[in-house]
């Protein structure tokens, strides 16, 4: 039986390591490493991590620690019933609602209070044009008429896009109006869009390149008109390796530290890494399998007790004796 834990690659020198921005890496490797280091933890960050959970469980006084911002935004679910037990608290925490509305996991937990979609609440709205959890669209229906449009332009980055269009903005002529008069907002989502690459091909004077350069369903684009590339985006797009391995002149060093895919470009370059970033970056860490031992003697001892049970069982025995066999002489038989 093997057990996968992650270990920090070999040429990462741990001394490099910032566990302030470690503390966010989403990587099972940075549990071990930051429980030794607790004292260096950053909280803020670590709120934001799915590891938080494991590292919340023994902590003393954890309410005061957390950043509920960051939390808000945690991918792991297991947050939700923490966020769930608090929420009294949390309603004049600053911004926290846009972060909890563009979270996917955060769904029942908006349908079964819906006093947060009061009018005054602007932040909701925001973050649910984001959410990328199609359930989150009778949500949007719901509460359409809070969208600003600020709001209502952002539902061109969320990559249910597409669906939100044919469900509720094209039967409706005032919001395709709408949507047409915010022609270069929605242009600007619509850009870093992953899923909706067949609408921008089909109008390439209206991308924005700036936002294209970050979509990673769009190299075969960007590899067309390198002249509209934004390098910066670039280094950050984890599907830009091949194009940045070609442009090594043209990467933003600091960025591509935190590309999870770039980590062996990254290996063949240690002299212009940014270690604080790279801390960041979860592929620092490599997948190690180590064999459980005791997981399987554990399993095997079963098979020892039932193997030892028939050898021994008194008609068996009793059956060698028969046979002429002395006591003796069993251990030689059994």
């Amino acid at each position: 039986m093997y057990k996968l834990n992650y270990k920090l690659r070999n040429w990462v020198d741990i001394k490099n390591i910032d566990y302030g921005l470690l503390s966010g890496n989403p990587n099972p490797g940075a549990i071990p490493l930051l429980e030794k280091n607790r004292v260096k933890i950053d909280w803020k960050l670590l709120s934001k991590s799915p590891n938080i959970i494991h590292l919340s469980k023994r902590t003393i006084g954890i309410w005061r620690r957390l950043d509920w911002y960051n939390l808000a935004s945690n991918p792991n679910p297991e947050v939700i019933p923490l966020i769930e037990k608090y929420l009294d608290r949390l309603f004049d925490v600053d911004d926290w609602f846009y972060e909890l509305c563009r979270n996917p996991n955060a769904i029942p937990l908006l349908e079964k209070n819906p006093d947060i979609f009061h009018e005054d609440n602007n932040d909701a709205v925001l973050g649910l044009s984001l959410n990328p959890n199609p359930e989150v669209i009778p949500l949007i229906e719901k509460h359409l008429d809070k969208f600003d449009n600020i709001a209502f332009s952002m539902l061109a980055k969320n990559p249910l896009f597409i669906e939100i269009f044919n469900r509720i903005i094209r039967p409706n002529n005032e919001l395709t109006e709408k949507l047409n008069n915010m022609f270069l907002d929605w242009w600007s989502g619509v850009s870093g869009n992953p899923n909706v690459i067949y609408l921008l091909e089909n109008n390439l004077d209206k991308i924005d390149w700036e936002m294209l350069s970050s979509n990673p369903n769009a190299i075969h684009l960007l590899e067309k008109n390198p002249e509209k590339i934004n390098w910066n985006n670039l280094s950050l797009n984890p599907n830009a390796i091949n194009l940045l391995e070609a442009n090594l002149d043209k990467i933003n060093w600091d960025n591509l530290s935190l590309n999870p895919n770039a980590i062996h470009l990254l290996e063949k370059n240690q002299d212009k890494i940014n270690w604080n970033k790279l801390s960041g970056n979860p592929s620092i860490f490599e997948p190690e399998y180590q064999y459980e031992y005791e997981a399987l003697k554990e399993r095997c001892d079963i098979y020892k007790e039932e193997l030892m049970q028939i050898a021994m069982h008194p008609s068996r025995i009793q059956k060698y004796l028969d046979m002429g066999i002395s006591i003796d002489e069993l251990d030689n038989c059994i």
